[in-house]
C-alpha cells in the first residue's frame, strides 16, 4: 500500500484513461494529480507543487511527452522529479532511453504492472527512484 505523502501526476491527453489511472492509483492509496498534456503538466509543476512520480504519455497534443521531458529536463526545478512513460509506441524503450526516464510501460497498461512499477519507483522516503528500466 502506497503512502499517504506519495504523489503522482498522471499527463495523458485521454481523458478516460487518466480518470481510469486516477481510480486505480487513488484505490492503491496514492494521492493524484492530471494533466491533459505536457504544458498542462508543466504549468501545475511551476504552481509549486512536487510529486514522487510523473506517469507521461508521449503522444498528446499541444506539447507531448517528448516535449515535455525535454523542458523538465533544462528546469533546474524539475529535473529531479522521476518520469515513468506509458506509450503503445512501438520505440517505446528506444524513447525511454533517449529521454532518461526512470522506467516505462506499454499500453494498453497491464494493472498489476502499473501498481508494481509505481510502487518501486515511488520512494517513502522521497530521495528518488529505484532505476526500473529493462
Amino acid at each position: 500500500m502506497a503512502q499517504s505523502q506519495q504523489t503522482l501526476l498522471v499527463v495523458d491527453d485521454d481523458l478516460d484513461i487518466r480518470d481510469a489511472l486516477q481510480d486505480v492509483l487513488e484505490g492503491a492509496g496514492y494521492s493524484v494529480r492530471l494533466a491533459a498534456d505536457g504544458q498542462q503538466a508543466l504549468e501545475s509543476l511551476r504552481a509549486g507543487w512536487t510529486p514522487n512520480l510523473i506517469l507521461l504519455d508521449l503522444m498528446m497534443p499541444r506539447m507531448n511527452g517528448f516535449e515535455f521531458r525535454d523542458v523538465q529536463r533544462r528546469d533546474t526545478g524539475l529535473c529531479d522529479i522521476p518520469v515513468l512513460l506509458a506509450s503503445a509506441d512501438p520505440a517505446l524503450p528506444q524513447a525511454a532511453r533517449t529521454l532518461g526516464v526512470a522506467g516505462y510501460l506499454r499500453k494498453p497498461l497491464d494493472l498489476d504492472d502499473l501498481l508494481g512499477t509505481v510502487g518501486r519507483l515511488c520512494c517513502a522516503d522521497g530521495r528518488g527512484p529505484a532505476l526500473a528500466l529493462a
